[in-house]
C-alpha cells in the first residue's frame, strides 16, 4: 500500500504561481514513476506531468514551458511547480504512484486561477 498527501493548493490570479506537494509513505519501494493529474468539472481526469525512477519527466503540451514537475527522494516528495497559471488551469489536482499491481491516487488539492 502506498499513501499520497498533497498540499499547496489554493487560489491565485492569472499569470500566478503555485507549487503542490505530495508526499508518498508506506511501500514507496513498489513505486516505478509519480506523476501529477487533474480534473476540471465535467472532464475527464487528465495528465499533467510524470517522473519516473531514471528523471525522466513528461508533460501535458498544455502546460510544457509553464510547469516543472520535480523529486526531492529524501523527503519521499514530489513537486509540480506551477507558473503562469491561466483560468483552464483551474482543476482538482490529483497525485498519482504508479506500480505494476496498481495506481495509487491522492485525496487531491483544489487549485482554482482567476482571471
Amino acid at each position: 500500500q502506498v499513501q499520497l498527501v498533497e498540499s499547496g493548493g489554493g487560489l491565485v490570479q492569472a499569470g500566478g504561481s503555485l507549487r503542490l506537494s505530495c508526499v508518498a509513505s508506506g511501500n514507496i519501494f513498489s513505486v516505478n514513476a509519480m506523476g501529477w493529474y487533474r480534473q476540471a468539472p465535467g472532464k475527464q481526469r487528465e495528465l499533467v506531468a510524470t517522473i519516473n525512477s531514471g528523471g525522466y519527466t513528461n508533460y501535458a503540451d498544455s502546460v510544457k514551458g509553464r510547469f516543472t514537475i520535480s523529486r526531492e527522494n529524501a523527503k519521499n516528495t514530489v513537486y509540480l511547480q506551477m507558473n503562469s497559471l491561466e483560468p483552464e488551469d483551474t482543476a482538482v489536482y490529483y497525485c498519482n504512484a504508479h506500480t505494476f499491481q496498481r495506481d495509487y491516487w491522492g485525496q487531491g488539492t483544489q487549485v482554482t486561477v482567476s482571471s
